[in-house]
């Protein structure tokens, strides 16, 4: 039995972002300054990445998928766009905005259009089924309002 070990390269993008393999980028990619996309990551087609973004190892991000400024995407996340798959149909298609400052804690589902607000958090292994407003922190299957940003943020 031989021994294949992955070597994670890293993987120069545009504005000083970089992305390490193997990651798969779709075509059109718009990325902002200093992202940085982790090894294992999916991210589709005319996907649009704003400024200082991080995006952690194994993270699905559908086709149109927009990310705002300093979004930090968890391990395993998944940004979906099609709420009846396979639709076949572009346009039935609902992809997400993850506004600036938002938290998308790892091993959490996004589903089609529920977008997440500005500076909001989605707790780890949470499912989003609706849209979350700006400032909250939202956690659970379904996920629903657990705290506001600042109280997460005293507890850090």
């Amino acid at each position: 039995m031989s021994s294949n070990p992955v070597h994670n390269e890293r993987i120069a993008l545009p504005n000083n972002s970089v992305a390490w393999s193997p990651s798969a980028i779709g075509e059109n990619l718009v990325i902002g300054r200093d992202c940085s996309i982790g090894a294992l990551t999916h991210i589709g087609r005319n996907v649009t990445i704003g400024d200082n973004c991080r995006i952690q190892g194994c993270v699905y991000i559908a086709d149109e998928c927009i990310l705002g400024d300093n979004v930090f995407v968890g391990p395993n996340a998944t940004l979906l766009n099609d709420r009846f798959p396979p639709s076949g149909n572009r346009d039935l298609w609902q992809p997400i905005m993850v506004d600036s400052g938002a938290v998308i804690g790892g091993g959490t589902t996004v589903v089609p259009g529920c977008n997440v607000g500005k500076n909001s958090v989605l707790a780890a292994g949470a499912v989003l089924t609706k849209t979350m407003p700006d400032n909250e922190v939202w956690a659970g299957n379904p996920a629903r309002f657990l705290m506001t940003r600042q109280d997460y943020d005293a507890k850090r």
